[in-house]
């Protein structure tokens, strides 16, 4: 059959599955085993520390895959931003046809790519946004649910309502992510109007993913319950694995009078880093959603990829067009 869609269309590739941008965990193995297994891998560029690596991880990636693969740039308000126009150059000198942006006001950043002929995707977490990336130009976008990982907004709109919203008012494609990790929400994203879907803590729990066997394991054996809400009180939401230190941050994010200030040292990206790279589980926020109750194993990206394409076609073409002949004669 093939799930063919005006994403896979649109960067070539053979599933609907992309695998999002994640710090520290976006590297050239894990996006090159993700698109040679006919999905789209996107390499994270602020994981790497200057935009000559980023170069250096481009090429890395390309020596590893001859399938599409793109990058990611988030762009977030900072005291001492990154230089994101040296990031950006390094993307477009290094030949990359594909970017994911996210974050703060893109609309230089959009412009810059799109005169190149850049593919621009851009992650969003409500309908208003999506529809502003839209005017902004970009090809398609990626809207997060509440289930997600990372930033979820501060609207608390679930998938379920937020995908159809968004599908009923926008022209370009768009991947639904936030809590998909099988066949099962593939079939249901279509159904709800995606053009793919977009997963991030699923693809951790891979072979391939460049992180500690014990943080894996952990993903394996958490449920739905196993993540906190942090940064609440500073209207920057953020969903986490539930450890020690989240636990910590959302203890202090509660007092009447906290400041960002109040928690900065428990959350620094060094910690979290040290968290993933050493399987020391309480060293740092380890990001991931509530996806994790379905995930049952840590196969390869190509084992993962098959399996949520072939249940997803079969729940198409089989459960649903069964029930619908049953409906039908009745």
């Amino acid at each position: 059959m093939g799930l063919s869609t005006r994403f896979t269309e649109l960067v070539e590739i053979e599933h609907p599955i992309v695998q999002g941008g994640m710090m520290w965990v976006g590297r050239a193995e894990l996006a090159a085993a993700v698109s040679n297994a006919g999905g789209l891998g996107i390499l994270t560029a602020l994981t790497q520390p200057n935009p000559d690596a980023l170069r250096e991880e481009i090429e890395r990636c390309r020596a590893l895959t001859d399938k599409p693969f793109g990058v990611n740039l988030t762009i977030l308000p900072s005291v001492s931003p990154p230089p994101y126009a040296e990031y950006r150059q390094a993307i477009i000198e290094s030949g990359v046809r594909i970017v994911e942006t996210a974050g703060y006001r893109p609309q230089e950043h959009v412009d810059h790519f799109k005169s190149h002929g850049i593919i621009v995707v851009h992650k969003c977490t409500a309908v208003r946004h999506a529809l502003s990336a839209e005017r902004m130009g970009v090809d398609a976008v990626s809207i997060d649910g509440f289930e997600c990982a990372g930033h979820p907004g501060e609207d608390d709109v679930p998938g379920l309502i937020l995908i159809p919203a968004a599908a009923e008012k926008l022209r370009i494609p768009m991947l639904a992510s936030g809590g998909f990790g099988d066949g099962r929400g593939l079939a249901a994203a279509l159904a709800l109007g995606a053009d793919g879907i977009n997963m991030g803590t699923r693809f951790c729990a891979t072979i391939e993913a460049p992180i500690h066997e014990r943080v894996k394991q952990l993903l394996l054996e958490n449920d739905e319950r196993s993540t906190n809400l942090i940064f609440r009180k500073f209207r920057n939401t953020a969903r986490v694995v539930k450890n020690s230190v989240s636990d910590q941050v959302r203890e202090v994010g509660e007092q009447p009078d906290a400041t960002f200030e109040d928690v900065r040292a428990l959350v620094a990206g060094a910690k979290g880093r040290l968290a993933l790279e050493t399987g020391d589980i309480d060293a740092g926020l380890i990001w991931a959603g509530q996806v994790q109750a379905l995930i049952r194993d840590i196969p390869s990206c190509q084992s993962l990829i098959s399996r949520i394409v072939a249940d997803a076609e079969e729940i198409i073409t089989d459960r649903l067009s069964g029930m619908l002949r049953i409906s039908q004669n009745m």
